[in-house]
């Protein structure tokens, strides 16, 4: 149409001029587009305003996936992929990806598989699109479209498309290509921990990819088997025999790696395994130039021998290579393997003490502590001196709290392991704790408090000493007090108090240790030490008065009230204390110190009665004795001890004062104070569900309202689900006359035992060791501590629960049974019946149209006539017909039936040809174990020439079987 309103007509060239600016539009387009290098240099250039910018570019992005230029899109695409790796979310492109992934150029569609295994998860919705587009580009005969969809697909494959693709995958096992070959099977692995149910029926094929000639392949093959391997190895023992070829046959170090790695896990369950592979373990020992291979070699014969000598000899020798090299992994790894080999050996690793001590000076903490481990199972009475001085030294020097730390805790494990076996002066023992209190930092305050009770407590020759130890301490106070935080030195204090307190008689001054006691400072300790202060104050203070009282001297009166008043003035310190304990304590202490003075005006020694209170040992109760306490004949703990309250008493009202008070006798109300209380309720509720109602800020629920006059038991009760229930079980039990008796048996069997601790005390102290007291915890009569009770079974997630190797512990030994077969999508599959069937429906479908066509027809031409037809010419003409079709179907029919009858035949001697193969194929998988027990009883030698033999045969098979194929082919 023109500018004067006359129709033109539009030429070719007009057409061809349109198209060609359309084109010019999009390269202009496509032109003045953002690439990624310039998203990149954009975001550069705009650090102070990176969000701003982002999302402007964000906003350019989403008009980009909306063009239909699929260049465009896959340009978008990959600006996307760099912004999701900045940390934005790329969710919101899903279909746009999936789009950029179905084109049919190879640079675009690598960029939309990037751009999915970066963003996609099993949740995404869109991968549903995805499975007949990945089994198409799987199936692809462009090498490199293959490729990329199976590397996308095991970063996002989800159960459906594990299931939908499983059968996919597993016929491109057999493919011809080694590149599709190996990137399939190992996609299968993530398949299997998708869809478990696959792994039996495709574990036949997985298998003979073992033995395929390409190298990759096989190394893909042997590192699924080995991960499939990492839940059970037990289930993959028959394998032994095809994986030991492959470890005396390949050259790849990184496959000798893996399946070194799985005879070390199959080696524990095997013992006959270790010695056949003791040979091969040491060629590769000796031969190997990789660290790495040395390393798994070394950690095989570890767990394969232990026990072999030799073998174990030769492992230390190489790693003491290991750890002499400059390179800290390697020296790590050598540590790590050493360590192994300890447990077993430690004679072996012992002759090496010099290279372990060494390592104490490096500068890579994790060496420095790895070689700690070591050296606490290198120690013995003989140079148990010599390494912890050493150990103090580099205390001293040590650079880091951590590091330092670890060495006070390793100090103290390495002298107190197996009942201090190895402390033979305890004196020396007791000063290495007390100068760890100086350790600068330190967070082990409470093992050291433990420590100092312990020796204490158990050695009876080093108690003095001790003492004299816990008064000095006690005295420089002030150094310990200013740390108080948490397992802080501070702590030690509480074993100075308790010590001083319970063996007082071994103190030189008792005085100068209760002043200590009393110091002001002690009031900025925590609490439960306090305590403990307080009650051994008391116990210093009785034993100075029966001290005095032994000494009759009429100066020592003064000296006695000057320490009474001394803690009359402090214990309302320790009253004002918000330690609940500390108060309880103190004031105990306080009225005993008032009630003193007033017996003493009487006449009354009170002395010693105060000192008895503290007298006597007690003896360590076992954690466990209170459960295996035994209940008393005729007791019923279920059982009420008092009448059970009567169902009347639930339903009266009871309130704080009736709880102390005697409860007061209520009027019954009458029936219209009642109505008059119901009414002004229901006005309150009125005038709340109008407020409700006015107040805009104010969320109405969608569920039903629940009626007032329903009562409270109408109010539906949501069931909480809870893994711990709310239920309080208590564990009181009444011990009666029992527990005297009880308690006189064990005085009889603890003065028993003294006569034997005694005898062997001194068969110690002849021989210049001091005895070290085993204090047996005390338990029931006839109970015995049984280790791990009273621990629990661990809460929160059960055992394998969140392990995805969990579902593949299955065992493949077991033949397959018929369902066991992976879902294929096939079509409906017609037999020989099915097709006489529908052929024979369809002629009579055919046959009742053609009738049907007919008779309309032949009643037109007699409407058209203006004749009625008649009933016998219409049938018999019929009749004619179906006779004259019936002819020629008979005809047909006898040459399709012979040719359906020889169909038959043939495939069911085609069935039974593949049963028998599949018979034979299934027999040596069924009797994989004989071979494996075959294999295992042979020497390395004989098994060489087997696979020498086999080899032969297989050349013999081939021979045979190429004159085989050529007539097959000629019949064909």
């Amino acid at each position: 149409d023109g500018h004067d309103g006359h129709v033109r007509s539009v030429s070719p060239l007009d057409f061809a001029f349109s198209a060609r600016l359309a084109s010019i539009s999009t390269r202009r387009t496509i032109m003045f587009e953002k690439s990624l290098h310039d998203l990149v240099r954009g975001i550069r250039n705009n650090k102070q305003n990176e969000a701003r910018y982002i999302a402007g570019c964000i906003d350019e992005i989403k008009n980009e996936l909306r063009q239909e230029s699929k260049a465009i899109k896959a340009t978008a695409v990959a600006k996307l992929i760099y912004l999701q790796m900045l940390g934005y979310d790329i969710s919101w492109a899903a279909f746009n990806i999936v789009e950029v992934m179905s084109s049919s150029k190879f640079t675009q569609k690598r960029i939309g598989y990037l751009a999915a295994t970066q963003s996609f998860h099993d949740e995404t919705d869109v991968l549903m699109l995805t499975t007949n587009m990945i089994k198409k580009d799987m199936s692809s005969h462009n090498l490199y479209d293959a490729g990329t969809a199976l590397t996308g697909l095991s970063c996002f494959v989800s159960n459906d498309l594990a299931r939908d693709l499983a059968n996919d995958l597993m016929s491109l096992l057999a493919s011809t290509r080694p590149y599709v070959k190996k990137k399939a099977i190992l996609v299968m692995y993530k398949v299997f921990l998708k869809f478990p149910d696959s792994l039996r029926p495709a574990f036949p094929r997985l298998k003979d990819r073992l033995e395929d000639p390409d190298p990759g392949v096989q190394s893909a093959a042997v590192n699924v088997i080995c991960e499939l391997a990492r839940k059970n190895p037990k289930n993959y023992l028959a394998l032994a025999p095809v994986f030991f070829k492959l470890m005396t046959a390949s050259s790849n170090n990184w496959m000798l790696i893996k399946i070194i790695k799985l005879f070390a896990a199959l080696a524990p369950l095997e013992p006959r395994l270790g010695k056949k592979l003791i040979e091969p373990l040491t060629n590769l020992i000796h031969s190997t130039s990789a660290m790495s291979l040395l390393y798994e070699c070394v950690n095989t014969m570890v767990s394969a021998v232990p026990t072999h000598v030799p073998s174990m000899q030769l492992c230390v020798t190489k790693l003491r290579v290991m750890i002499e090299d400059p390179d800290q992994n390697l020296k790590y790894l050598g540590l790590l393997a050493l360590g192994k080999i300890l447990k077993h050996h430690p004679k072996a690793v012992q002759a090496h003490k010099e290279l372990v001590m060494g390592c104490l000076d490096d500068r890579d903490e994790s060496i420095r502590l790895r070689s700690l481990d070591l050296i606490y199972g290198m120690v013995n009475r003989k140079n148990l001196v010599e390494i912890i001085k050493k150990l103090m030294l580099h205390v001293d020097s040590a650079e880091g709290s951590g590091y330092r730390d670890e060495l006070v805790s390793k100090i103290m494990e390495i002298c107190c392991q197996n009942n201090y076996q190895n402390v033979v002066n305890f004196e020396w023992y007791i000063s290495i704790l007390v100068d760890l209190t100086r350790v600068e930092g330190t967070r082990h305050g409470k093992q050291i408090a433990d420590q100092l009770l312990d020796v204490a407590i158990r050695v009876r020759a080093v108690r003095p000493f001790a003492v004299k130890q816990m008064a000095r301490v006690l005295e420089n106070m002030h150094v310990l007090a200013q740390k108080t935080h948490r397992n802080g030195v501070c702590e030690v204090l509480y074993a100075a108090a308790w010590i001083c307190g319970e063996f007082a008689s071994l103190l030189d001054d008792v005085e100068a240790s209760l002043k200590a006691m009393l110091v002001p400072r002690v009031l900025a300790l925590p609490g439960h030490i306090q305590s403990v202060f307080v009650q051994n104050g008391i116990k210093l203070y009785a034993y100075y008065l029966k001290k005095k009282d032994e000494e009759e001297e009429d100066e020592d009166e003064e000296e006695e009230d000057g320490i009474t008043k001394l803690l009359q003035d402090k214990m309302p310190l320790f009253i004002s204390s918000p330690d609940l304990e500390v108060q309880e304590r103190a004031s105990c202490v306080l009225q005993i110190l008032k009630y003193m003075p007033k017996m003493k005006e009487k006449g009354a020694e009170l002395a010693e009665e105060l000192a008895e209170l503290f007298e006597g040992e007690l003896n360590p109760v076992a954690p466990k004795a209170q459960k295996k306490v035994p209940l008393p004949e005729g007791l019923d703990l279920d059982k009420w001890i008092n009448d059970p309250p009567s169902e009347s008493s639930d339903e009266e009202e009871f309130s704080m004062e009736t709880a102390f008070l005697a409860q007061e006798k209520k009027k019954p109300r009458t029936r219209e104070e009642v109505e008059e209380e119901e009414e002004e309720l229901e006005k309150k509720r009125e005038a709340r569900r109008q407020s409700q109602l006015s107040n805009p800020h104010y969320l109405q629920s969608s569920s039903k309202k629940i009626k007032s006059s329903d009562g409270v038991d109408r109010i539906p009760v949501a069931s909480l689900k809870l893994d711990i229930p709310l239920k309080i079980e208590t564990d009181f039990k009444i011990e009666t006359a029992t527990s005297s008796k009880k308690k006189s048996k064990k005085k009889r069997r603890g003065r028993r035992g003294k006569g034997d601790r005694q005898s062997s005390d001194e068969e110690e102290v002849s021989r210049g060791r001091q005895r070290v007291d085993i204090t047996t915890e005390e338990m029931p009569e006839g109970a015995v501590a049984s280790d791990g009770e009273g621990e629990g079974k661990r809460r929160g997630v059960p055992d394998g629960v969140g392990d995805p190797h969990r579902a593949l512990d299955i065992d493949l030994e077991k033949p397959l049974e018929a369902d066991e077969v992976l879902p294929v999508r096939t079509h409906r599959v017609v037999t020989s019946k099915t097709v006489e069937k529908e052929s024979g429906e369809k002629k009579k479908k055919d046959k009742k149209k053609k009738d049907k066509k007919k008779h309309r027809k032949h009643h037109r031409k007699h409407q058209e006539k203006g004749e009625e037809p008649q009933e016998g010419e219409d049938e018999e003409k019929l009749v004619g017909e179906e006779e004259e079709e019936e002819g020629v179907a008979v005809a047909v029919e006898p040459v399709k039936e012979e040719e359906v009858a020889k169909k038959r035949e043939k495939k069911k001697k085609e069935k039974k040809v593949r049963k028998e193969e599949e018979e034979e194929e299934a027999k040596p998988e069924a009797g994989a174990l004989d071979d494996y027990e075959f294999w295992l009883s042979q020497s390395n030698d004989v098994a060489k020439n087997e696979e020498s033999v086999s080899e032969e045969k297989k050349e013999k098979v081939e021979v045979e079987e190429k004159p085989k194929k050529k007539s097959s082919k000629e019949k064909k």
